[in-house]
């Protein structure tokens, strides 16, 4: 047994979370419940209402600094009558942890059930998770915020443990094993018929209160993939379906030991059509596992020290993601819409939102506007680059446009809002990270929003600044509306929904720095596990293993990352052994996709350190789910570890088949949005940086096009050059600059004389297509130097003449700005053309 690695370790003087302990929510926690079970009959349950529980103490002060800090984050938060108080005290229910006349007593009765170096494995924490009078809907909730309790206090005690001890799991050799076969055509034949029948009322798209997963829905192969999981092939009586009519009795349709005797029946009947796999007895594999039968690798080390809001998602079930930051009250958030728990910890959000009461809320407003700063952190996988609105992450606001703050996704940007006394009510202007950075990506990232009155907002992706700087002046949080409703994935509206993952949210009570967030970033995010592979018969090497930290990623597929050679006997020395062409197993085959070592060739050195082992490769890969993470059985296989080999024969790959003929490609293309906007500066003269052009070109920038290829133009994006060009032609015609651009031309004159010859045209559309085309015209004397991929001149006159007569067909009776809009609407119609599209 051997101590693996150090975890971040964070300080040891952190500063406790201002807590009210009438506020708090806490159950009766102990080795002997006061619900009995111990053969002393029935007592009193403790009240767990929402009532005032307040406990004073009068005691005499604590002895020792530990018991100090024993009251401090144990009894201060858990001593409340309608927590554990009203069963825990002197002259009753023992053990007296709570007790409230002498905290000395109580230091003594609570640190027996307290485990500081693994607060997740106190006594306190097991016996609630285990459905010891929670208070909540949720024991893992419960457990979760006696466990953050737990942390304070060995953190700041310096007790807390972060090392990882490693131990040899038990040893499971690679059997043969059935797997799910990806049609499902036997699916529909055998166990599809009994839920559509019976389930669809419930777990179907189209069902009047529709339940996800959608196991039964009208399209078959939607209703495979939400089955699998619930389908055990192996042991079909094991499999959910079954468990869930047979000792859960939901929602029988019958008999429910009948009802459970034909679903696993059509379950066998589905598992016999398959046939099993079996391992390639050439291989040269190590020993199996499952993920569960890994070592738990703790997460420990984020800074959460002022986290006044935190949401793990751990209950993977129900309608509401508990806030477990224990600070009160606790702002749980309600689930609507589309909606799903991620197995791994998270939400996958598809349209829903998950949103907190207005009254819960104002803990943030309470707290952040007494501070003036904060931190949103988030770990989250945006669904596309394409969501737009700013799309809402996290938002603490009253409607689409007035907010408190507002962490979203604008396509490749992420943007915050903030309400200061030097913004208006939506939090404007907001700070964005640069589109050309593309700093958004379709995949699990660490998000970071900060403000401060002296810093203003900055924001932290993987742990690096972005770098933009704050365009608003910072200021205090005095505006702020105690309203407001925290919610996540949408407006509170509705409206701007997000669709992605979201792993992890925290909303601090200070700005994190750059230290805390690298810190925060390292540390990771999900339920870990570190599996050994044993593979000493192979190497020679005692207690030899190939380790990996493994998660699993999403509802689909699991992570795998850092593989290391380690052994448990300190006293060996395995240099010199090679390994080469590693490969991950799954249930008896090989993975089909995500090989990432199959090219690895490497060898143990002196570069390995006993009790830590030796990194192989710094590359992870994502293999697919199969039968879920209790059942999914793994195993590595090689091409050579130490002295055994396998000569992988590759298979021929077939003769590609002859290249098809591409349709012609045009010659021409389209202006991206940036030259569409340099090159309508040019034309008019005007700057890009004009206030009444940046406002306008904020606003359509992202409608025009973003790559050359015409095959991709749309008419949304003409409908956003013509705003563009009409903004830059009235900048120009109302300027004082318009008298040197339409040299000549005389803007007093009346609509009906100021047209009123091709000359005085002239002086209007020659500069135009001098300024579009870049080269002196005269096209209405014939004297014009035509480009041959230029526009026909004589159709742009045409064109532009016509409009003209139209705009100036009043005559005499034309308003007397007439003669100004006309200008402006033959310079639109001129800069808004193809002649500015085309490239």
């Amino acid at each position: 047994m051997k101590i693996y690695k150090s975890l971040p370790v964070m300080e040891n003087t952190l500063a406790a979370r201002t807590l009210s302990i009438a506020s708090l929510f806490c159950a009766a926690l102990a080795i002997s419940a006061c619900s009995g079970g111990s053969g002393e009959g029935t007592e009193s349950q403790p009240d767990t209402s929402d009532s005032d529980g307040t406990a004073a103490y009068s005691g005499p002060d604590p002895e020792t600094d530990d018991v100090n800090q024993y009251k401090q984050y144990i009894w201060d938060n858990l001593a409340a009558t309608n927590r554990c108080g009203s069963c825990h005290i002197e002259n009753n229910q023992s053990p007296h942890f709570v007790r409230g006349d002498d905290i000395n007593a109580a230091y003594d009765a609570g640190r027996e059930l307290i485990n500081l170096s693994v607060p997740d494995e106190s006594r306190l924490v097991t016996k609630v998770g285990g459905g010891h009078n929670c208070w909540l809907s949720s024991d893992d909730a419960c457990a979760e915020i006696i466990t953050n309790y737990i942390e304070e206090w060995a953190r700041a005690s310096g007790s807390l443990s972060n090392t990882i001890t490693l131990v040899a799991p038990v040893e499971r050799e690679v059997g043969a094993s059935k797997s799910f076969p990806e049609s499902s055509g036997s699916f529909s034949t055998t166990v599809y018929p009994l839920l559509r029948s019976y389930c669809a009322n419930c777990h179907s798209e189209d069902a009047t209160t529709a339940q996800t997963p959608y196991f039964a829905s009208s399209d078959v192969d939607l209703a495979y993939e939400s089955a699998v999981s619930k389908i055990n092939l192996d042991s079909p009586a094991d499999s959910r379906f079954s468990v869930r009519l047979g000792s859960e009795y939901h929602n029988c349709w019958d008999d429910c030991a009948d009802n459970e005797a034909e679903m696993t029946a059509a379950i066998q009947a589905f598992a016999d059509t398959i046939s099993l796999t079996e391992v390639d007895p050439d291989w040269v594999i190590s020993k199996a596992l499952r993920l569960t039968d890994g070592i738990v690798a703790s997460s420990g080390g984020r800074i959460e020290s002022n986290a006044i809001a935190l949401y793990e998602f751990k209950t993977g079930s129900g309608t509401t993601a508990y806030d477990t930051s224990g600070v009160n009250p606790a702002i749980d958030l309600a689930l609507s819409g589309d909606v799903e728990w991620i197995d791994s910890w998270g939400l996958q959000l598809k349209g829903g939102k998950a949103q907190g009461a207005t009254a819960t809320s104002s803990k943030l407003y309470d707290t952040l506007t007494a501070t003036g700063e904060y931190s949103i952190e988030i770990w989250a996988a945006p669904a596309n680059v394409s969501q737009d609105g700013p799309a809402r992450i996290v938002t603490y606001s009253g409607g689409d446009d007035i907010r408190n703050f507002t962490l979203g996704q604008d396509q490749y940007s992420y943007t915050v809002q903030n309400r200061n006394d030097n913004t208006d009510a939506d939090g404007m202007p907001a700070l964005a990270t640069d589109d050309a950075d593309q700093v958004v990506q379709a995949s699990l990232q660490h998000v970071v929003a900060t403000y401060d009155p002296i810093n203003g907002r900055k924001l932290y992706v993987n742990g690096a600044n972005t770098g933009e700087l704050d365009p608003s002046e910072s200021g205090l949080l005095s505006t702020w509306d105690d309203t407001f409703a925290l919610a996540v994935g949408s407006e509170v509206s509705n409206g701007n929904s997000w669709e992605g993952s979201i792993r992890l949210l925290a909303i601090h009570s200070r700005a994190l720095s750059e230290e805390d967030i690298a810190t925060n970033y390292e540390v990771g995010v999900g339920e870990k596990y570190l599996l050994l592979f044993k593979v000493e018969e192979h190497t020679g090497i005692a207690e030899s293993y190939v380790m990996f930290t493994v998660q699993q990623f999403d509802n689909y597929a699991y992570l795998f990352s850092e593989p290391t050679f380690v052994s448990l006997d300190d006293s060996v020395d395995p240099s010199g052994i090679a390994i080469e062409g590693m490969r991950i197993g799954i249930n008896g085959r090989e993975a089909e996709v995500g090989q990432a070592w199959s090219k690895l060739a490497t060898a143990v050195d002196n570069s390995y350190v006993a009790g830590e082992g030796q990194q192989l490769s710094r590359l992870g890969t994502i293999i697919t789910l199969d039968k879920g993470p209790l059942d999914d059985e793994f195993f590595l296989t090689f091409e050579r570890i130490g002295s055994e080999t396998y000569n992988r024969v590759e298979a021929t790959p077939a003769e590609p088949a002859d290249a098809a003929d591409l349709e012609a490609q045009s010659r021409i293309g389209l202006r991206r949005f940036e030259q569409i906007h340099a090159s309508l500066s040019q034309a008019t003269g005007v700057s890009m940086s004009h206030p009444d052009i940046y406002e306008t070109w904020e606003t359509v920038k992202r409608q025009l096009p973003v790559e050359s290829d015409i095959e991709g133009f749309l008419a949304a994006q003409q409908m956003g050059i013509t705003q563009l060009a009409v903004k830059y032609c009235s900048t120009l015609v109302d300027s004082s600059d318009r008298s040197s651009y339409f040299s000549g031309f005389d803007f007093s004159a009346s609509a009906d004389t100021a047209f009123d010859s091709a000359s005085k045209r002239a002086q209007i559309i020659d500069p135009l297509m001098e300024g579009l085309l870049g080269h002196e015209m005269n096209w209405h004397d014939g004297s014009v130097s035509q480009l041959a991929s230029a526009p026909d001149l004589a159709s742009v006159e045409t064109e532009l003449d016509a409009l003209i007569d139209t705009m100036t067909s009043c005559g005499g009776s034309c308003d007397s700005d007439r003669t100004e809009t006309t200008v402006k609407a033959v310079c639109a119609a001129a800069m808004g053309s193809a002649m500015i599209l085309i490239h």
